[in-house]
């Protein structure tokens, strides 16, 4: 072969291991840009499922709902699922005039003041968290007693009204049954309401047990 020809085949030859390099260099760069991507994923993983939990399951004044759970000798985590049913933990007032994290009517907290010793209460109170978990947290233990320890009926009454569980109980009981959500509870919303705390308690009973003190 020539040296012309020589030459010619060389060039030929060239621009092909200058793409073989560029190649090389691209899959090289790919693979540590997935790197990165991966680095970056197990970094912020920790923070976007705590940020998840946040909205799907959020906690606040765990301080408060501890004290109160020691207090009024209460599952903490029962206190957490009636507040996350009831206001998602939000300060706010409902249509009907239930006030606050724990959704108290104005009649309910006069109730438990006048009974608990709050001699200086007034309905604006309701907006301190201090003050409406104090007074949620009382208002179920009151009717985890009256009903026996019996949480369904408690937060049925809690929902409904004491009355009209009142009756749905002796209604069960006058025909010699066991009270239960589904078969006793006529009214849909209390049933879901039921279901709801607890399922929520349990939430909070896997998630947040340190939270919590559990």
């Amino acid at each position: 072969m020539s040296a012309h020809a020589q030459s010619r085949a060389a060039a030929r030859r060239r621009p092909r291991r200058r793409s073989a390099r560029t190649q090389r260099r691209r899959l090289g760069l790919a693979v540590f840009i997935a790197a990165l991507a991966a680095i970056a994923l197990l970094t912020l993983k920790p923070w976007a499922d705590k940020a998840v939990q946040e909205i799907t399951l959020p906690l606040r004044h765990e301080d408060i709902i501890r004290q109160q759970a020691r207090d009024k000798n209460l599952d903490p985590s029962l206190i957490a699922g009636v507040i996350y049913v009831e206001s998602h933990f939000r300060d706010q007032t409902s249509h009907a005039g239930a006030k606050g994290l724990m959704q108290l009517m104005p009649s309910t907290a006069d109730y438990i003041a006048h009974k608990s010793g709050g001699t200086r209460f007034v309905q604006g109170d309701l907006a301190d968290p201090q003050i409406n978990i104090a007074y949620g947290s009382w208002y179920l233990r009151y009717l985890l007693e009256h009903y026996h320890g019996n949480t369904a009926l408690a937060l049925a009454a809690y929902n409904a009204g004491e009355g009209k569980v009142d009756g749905w109980w002796r209604d069960a009981a006058d025909r010699g049954e066991n009270f239960s959500v589904a078969d006793h509870i006529p009214f849909p919303e209390t049933r879901a309401y039921v279901t709801k705390v607890l399922d929520a308690r349990r939430k909070y009973r896997r998630e947040y047990a340190r939270e919590l003190g559990l």
